[in-house]
């Protein structure tokens, strides 16, 4: 048990893990989806039919996406970490762990947004093809814009996941909630540590939950 001397460094202790965690997640959120949008978009365009069919492209990329992410994150987190410590100098701390994070998530991303820019009615593209629109206006304008509710469902659904894997992250020393309950719930056997580390990532996952799905209602037309 803790006592109530400590009480206020175990305050602090769960109070840094949070904003380790928060911003191990927000920043890999933001790159992985300005890498996993793109990657997305280019897999549905490139489609046999579609607006800049290309084959090659297309298989080449998937074959990509899926081989990421069939990867096992806790081993994608070992096995990058040469890669880690090229782009931030270091292996172990919040900045580090977004590295792996940023991998895992991107190709998961792409997939996302490849299936909501395919609920897209092929009718939609079609009457702006017979109005003379370009390729890239048609994304710009028709695609992402129809697909936007889903696309942020399913931001939301990969910021969930980042979250589980920002505490696998704290196996290697990526900070975070996670580290928290590896050193004091696992090593030091501290159990009363893991209750409010719980109680702080089932709230933190449905805030996620309420906020997208409070803004894709927001957007979507139908």
């Amino acid at each position: 048990m803790f006592s109530a001397e400590e009480l206020p460094q175990l305050i602090q202790l769960i109070l840094e893990g949070l904003w380790d965690t928060s911003y191990m997640v927000s920043l890999s959120v933001l790159v992985s989806h300005l890498l996993g949008i793109p990657l997305g978009v280019i897999l549905v365009t490139t489609e046999k039919g579609h607006i800049l069919e290309c084959p090659i492209v297309n298989k080449f990329l998937a074959v990509i996406v899926n081989a990421t992410r069939s990867i096992p994150f806790i081993i994608l987190l070992v096995a990058i970490m040469p890669l880690t410590k090229l782009l931030v100098g270091k292996t172990i701390g919040p900045t580090a762990a977004t590295v792996p994070l940023v991998v895992g998530a991107t190709p998961f991303v792409a997939r996302m947004v490849e299936t909501a820019l395919k609920e897209v009615e092929w009718g939609i593209v079609e009457a702006a093809l017979a109005m003379g629109a370009t390729p890239w206006q048609i994304i710009r304008k028709v695609l992402l814009p129809e697909a936007m509710p889903s696309i942020i469902l399913g931001a939301a659904i990969t910021t969930i996941t980042l979250i589980s894997f920002s505490a696998m992250a704290g196996v290697v020393g990526g900070g975070g909630l996670g580290d928290l309950a590896v050193r004091y719930g696992y090593y030091r056997y501290e159990t009363e540590l893991m209750i409010p580390i719980v109680i702080l990532l089932i709230i933190l996952v449905q805030v996620i939950q309420m906020i997208g799905d409070y803004f894709s209602a927001k957007l979507n037309k139908k």
